[in-house]
């Protein structure tokens, strides 16, 4: 039974899949993934900004951007959710799992990232901020990657013509 699961997971079923939550035929989750991944993104600039010019100015961008990307995240992230979990072909699919996960683990870097700053934007930054908002980074670039892998070459959320 276990090596039919596994099979199962690593063959991606033929053809796309269809989006459950849209607005008409127009999938909802990658309207939204654009601005976490914009303001983490930013944040990290935001935090090299603040280094190089200890200017407090940066730090509380730096705040924001993180409490945004934070707060669209988890929108986003519910959205993706209920898609992984309404749509079967979607849940057979590895790299759905994969995006899954890695977005969960980038969400709770940028909430705990946001949360440490939120009494004292500037003395957070360094170390702990900036290192945190590098792997908030590389963890944005992985779903990204993933994200796209799910659309562009399985098709998810992909209205075939």
């Amino acid at each position: 039974m276990e090596d039919l699961s596994r099979q199962h997971l690593q063959e991606s079923p033929p053809g796309g899949s269809p989006s459950a939550v849209a607005l008409g035929s127009h999938p909802i989750h990658p309207m939204l993934v654009p601005f976490p991944i914009a303001f983490l993104i930013t944040a990290t600039a935001s935090d090299i900004g603040f280094l190089l010019t200890l200017d407090s100015f940066w730090a509380r961008v730096s705040l924001w951007l993180l409490g945004g990307g934070a707060a669209m995240g988890l929108v986003a992230g519910i959205v993706g959710t209920a898609e992984l979990l309404i749509i079967g072909s979607i849940r057979r699919r590895a790299a759905a799992w994969s995006h899954s996960v890695v977005a969960v683990m980038l969400l709770a870097v940028a909430f705990f990232n946001w949360f440490m700053r939120l009494s004292d934007p500037v003395s957070t930054i360094y170390p702990a901020g900036i290192l945190l908002s590098a792997l908030g980074l590389l963890l944005v670039s992985a779903a990204g990657w993933l994200g796209g892998k799910l659309v562009f070459e399985e098709r998810v959320g992909v209205k075939e013509a």
